[in-house]
């Protein structure tokens, strides 16, 4: 499943700062126990028996669009172990009207009950039932509910009139909301679908149809009966029911594809059809084994929660994460769409053929997408330069969380299915993705997919630990990858290295010290240690990476031949590592002339600045010298390095809006952007760059923000035309437009906005407006957009970010949680027990900056307990502490300095 806010993934640039925001350090111990007492107590919680085991579902459902219920029958193929009275399965807001067991002894009336708060359905007999092969028939009927959940409706508009499709969600545990089942991802089967729909629908399913007919005295409706699948988990069945355009092709191995889109939408599935034809064959070529389904559909619903879901051969995706308008989309959201197609196909083979064995092991899964996602992509398309963004969104983003205290380890035992949610996260996403990308590099590409091959060949069409892909990748390799991989995913956190030097003639020695790196920069009571690869890049050659082995001990000392004195050496070469690197000053100030004439690669100068900013944060090195090494980058033109810097920069801004610094701190961004501006200038050059685009996005949404007279002025300009019809404005222009005229304009331009939100045809286009509605600095304007996100104007699916956009201002901040807690009900009732929850929670409570705040989220979560955000919660009351201390150590010398910069 792709997980929607991982950063900079088609959000504008507003979003994407609130979103990502880095967070302010100091250094302050956050006491554990003023914090878990907001905790819920966790259920008891035990798996289902294996007494009795499916082998096939033969599973019939009729979904009724009009009444929003459907029906089911499904005769169950199982396996008795073991002498036993009882079956048990998952089931959830499914009632069964009769269920029988058949087997050699003949067939028993079951008598049903629920156990509801833990999904559970019994079926119980008179008489033991015989160990062997048996089957259990039942009928039953459900709710096509408005969660996005389970077997679910999905709104959408022909002309102007609404219709419902019926669509289906059901990872982690939501199949059991569609019919009863084993609802576990180690309790595999095969299943024979058929689906009773009206005529005019499409009907689609994981296999393709072997069977489409009438069905007699109903004349408006067909039964479509679709392929056995193979054996596999329960959450990655699928079903679709609606209407829906398609463009197909095929790769070159005769898999046919299909893109399925609105009606009259055609033409933006052509995009996401080029990408999946490129990527199954990649995949093949890279794992060593065909796809293993004749077919591969890619839909885009209406209504739908994640970024996508890889069911296997029906791939489901959100309009924005597969829709690609050849006119109207931005070139941030083609390679948005790229990734999230590259990460669902990979799910083909990793995750689908070779299945988690439990909840546990989801980081595997995720985190392993996440990274090949990137190497798909580079793949098909190295002009995105994908590899250097990675830096800035997955690593960045790993690195922030994981430096707090209430982090977890990448590998976090789920018990009862309500921690399941929860840990659809960074760390599992972006810190999985990060220490997978840095044993790749470590063992090498050969070897790893050699390890690859051998883990998928040897447990295809099963389920594994993780434990499973370290033995095979060390079989491949020779190396010791259990060992380093488990002190990265059984302990939380990650080092921060301390470097020393010694010069000898032309030999350099490099002295690297580890410690556990906190947000607070405080000393952990307990010992912590990493097995770290260490790499190094020096002046002699900057592009060439050096491999100096292994750091396992506390310090170490590595010699670099040939590295003359006063010659940078930079460590975490290609910043492929998951650490932090602190450089006395000797060696920091050798760097910054290679920052200056762009002579360090991109990638090495992007984490050279994160790190800096990471420690000043931390309360390891002064705030206003970070802010001085920032203007080394005046020559920047990286896309990816300005998108890192302007997310440092703004996460400085929403601190500092709450004194009376910020209007000089808007004066320093303006002159620290300047010279960019000049060079990307508002208008597109023949045969530009692709990345230019989105680099022009990042800076002039800066300046914007910043109320730099000339960009307010030509923002304003554009948008006039725009709204009148005279000139277009490029949709890579639209979002730092937008977000420009709104935070620097009145009433007159929100009602503007809200007359194109009306026009938009595409969700790209409203889900790019309404997520910048917030950034108006009206109080009375900002109560409208939270109102606005809650109305049936919005997709359940897009208030959370419409609700987060309120939160880039500390006014809005203020209405925004005021908001939320007014409407807790509301919320809480709408997005239960799913991650948007938890995304809510963090966008609308972490930004604050005084103790008394963090007592108030505190003590309304106390009261209001939220099971799938027990530890958000937690991770937004310590970063409110950490910006309340970082505004009381920096405040002064900050101000100091932009009062006197020039």
């Amino acid at each position: 499943m792709f997980f929607l806010i991982r950063p900079s993934r088609g959000c504008h640039a507003a979003l994407y700062i609130l979103c990502c925001i880095s967070i302010v350090a100091v250094t302050r111990s956050i006491h554990s126990t003023n914090i878990t007492d907001i905790m819920t107590s966790k259920k008891a919680f035990e798996r289902l028996p294996k007494t009795v085991i499916p082998s096939n579902y033969k599973l019939k459902l009729k979904p009724d669009l009009k009444s929003f219920t459907f029906s089911g029958d499904q005769e169950i193929q199982l396996e008795v172990k073991s002498a036993v009275k009882q079956i048990k399965m998952n089931s959830s807001e499914i009632k069964v009207q009769q269920a029988s067991f058949k087997g050699t002894g003949g067939e028993k009336q079951a008598k049903v009950s629920f156990i509801e708060d833990e999904d559970i359905v019994c079926f119980d007999f008179d008489q033991d039932l015989e160990v062997g092969t048996g089957s259990l028939s039942m009928s039953f009927t459900g709710l096509l509910n408005d969660k996005m959940r389970g077997f679910y409706r999905s709104k959408y508009t022909v002309g102007e009139e609404e219709r419902y499709a019926a669509v289906t969600q059901f990872e982690a545990t939501d199949a059991r909301r569609s019919f009863p089942c084993w609802d576990e991802p180690a309790i595999k089967a095969t299943f024979d679908v058929t689906l009773v729909v009206p005529k005019d629908r499409v009907a689609l399913s994981n296999m393709p149809v072997v069977s489409d007919k009438d069905v007699k005295g109903e004349d408006n409706l067909r039964e479509v009966t679709f392929d056995r699948t193979p054996i596999m988990s329960t959450y990655l069945l699928a079903f679709v029911v609606g209407e829906y355009d398609y463009v197909e092709g095929a790769d070159q191995d005769g898999v046919k594809i299909r893109v399925y889109t609105p009606l009259g939408k055609k033409e933006q599935g052509s995009f996401a059809l080029d990408v999946a034809v490129k990527t199954l064959p990649f995949y093949k070529d890279y794992f060593g084994i065909a796809y293993p389904l004749p077919k591969m559909d890619l839909i885009a619903i209406a209504d739908f929660s994640a970024g996508a879901m890889e069911n296997w051969g029906l791939v489901t995706y959100r309009e924005t994460a597969l829709l690609v308008d050849p006119e109207n989309s931005s070139g941030r959201i083609k390679q948005y769409v790229a990734l999230v197609v590259g990460h669902e196909l990979a799910h083909q083979w990793f995750g689908n053929l070779v299945t988690m064995e439990w909840w546990t092991h989801l980081w595997l899964n995720e985190g392993f997408a996440s990274w090949i996602e990137y190497l798909c992509v580079d793949h098909c398309f190295p002009e995105y330069d994908v590899w250097t963004q990675f830096v800035n969104t997955d690593l960045g983003r790993a690195l922030d969380m994981d430096a707090l205290d209430n982090s977890h380890p990448i590998e976090v035992e789920v018990g009862h299915p309500s921690e399941v949610d929860e840990i659809f996260d960074a760390i599992s996403y972006s810190k999985g993705c990060s220490v997978i990308r840095m044993l790749h590099k470590y063992i090498g590409d050969k070897d790893f997919r050699k390890g690859m091959h051998t883990y998928l060949t040897r447990h295809q069409y099963s389920n594994t630990f993780t434990e499973d892909l370290w033995a095979a990748l060390e079989e491949a390799s020779k190396k010791p990858v259990g060992e380093i991989m488990k002190t990265w995913t059984k302990q939380m956190g990650f080092p921060v290295l301390k470097v020393s030097q010694q010069q000898n003639g032309e030999e350099r020695t490099i002295t690297v010290n580890q410690s556990k790196f906190t947000a607070n920069g405080s000393q952990p009571t307990k010992e912590f240690h990493w097995m770290v690869p260490i790499s190094a890049c020096t002046q002699n050659d900057p592009n060439k990476e050096l491999d100096l082995g292994l750091l396992d001990k506390k310090e170490e000392s590595f010699d670099l031949p040939q590295v003359s004195e006063g010659k940078w050496v930079k460590l975490n070469a290609g910043t492929g590592g998951m650490y932090r690197v602190m450089y006395p000053t000797e060696m920091l100030e050798m760097m910054i002339p290679a920052v200056r004439d762009l002579s360090m690669p991109p990638k090495d100068r992007l984490g050279l600045q994160s790190d800096l900013f990471a420690l000043s944060r931390a309360g390891l090195t002064p705030a206003v010298d970070v802010l001085k090494v920032a203007h080394a980058f005046e020559n920047e033109k990286n896309y990816t390095v300005w998108a890192n810097l302007s997310a440092n920069i703004a996460s400085i801004s929403l601190l500092l809006q709450y004194t009376d610094a910020h209007d000089d701190f808007k004066r320093f961004v303006c002159k620290m952007f300047g010279k960019v501006a000049e060079y990307v200038g508002w208008d597109a050059k023949p045969n530009e760059d692709p990345l230019i685009p989105l680099l022009r996005e990042v800076v002039l949404g800066r300046l914007g923000k910043c109320s730099h007279p000339e960009v307010v002025a030509e923002a304003n300009r554009r948008f006039e035309a725009h709204c009148d019809g005279t000139t277009k404005l490029a949709a890579d222009l639209r979002s730092c437009v937008y977000s420009t005229v709104l935070s620097n304009g009145g009433v007159e331009v929100f009602e503007k906005m809200l007359k194109l939100y009306d026009q938009a045809d595409m969700q790209e286009e409203k889900v790019r407006i309404s997520r910048t509605l917030g950034c108006v600095g009206d109080e009375g304007l900002v109560s409208r957009v939270l109102d606005f996100a809650i109305s049936d104007k919005v997709r359940s699916q897009d208030a959370v970010f419409v609700i987060a956009g309120t939160t880039v201002t500390a006014k809005g901040r203020e209405l925004a949680w005021k908001f939320f807690k007014d409407n807790f009900d509301l919320l809480n009732n709408r997005y239960e027990g799913g991650f948007l929850l938890s995304r809510l929670v963090q966008s609308t409570s972490e930004n604050f900056v005084t103790e008394e705040k963090a007592n108030e989220v505190k003590e309304f979560f106390k009261a209001h307990p939220v099971a799938a955000a027990e530890r958000t919660v937690q991770q937004s009351i310590e970063n409110i502490l950490l910006n309340h201390q970082w505004l009381a150590k920096e405040t002064k010398a900050v101000t100091e300095f932009l009062r006197t910069f020039q």
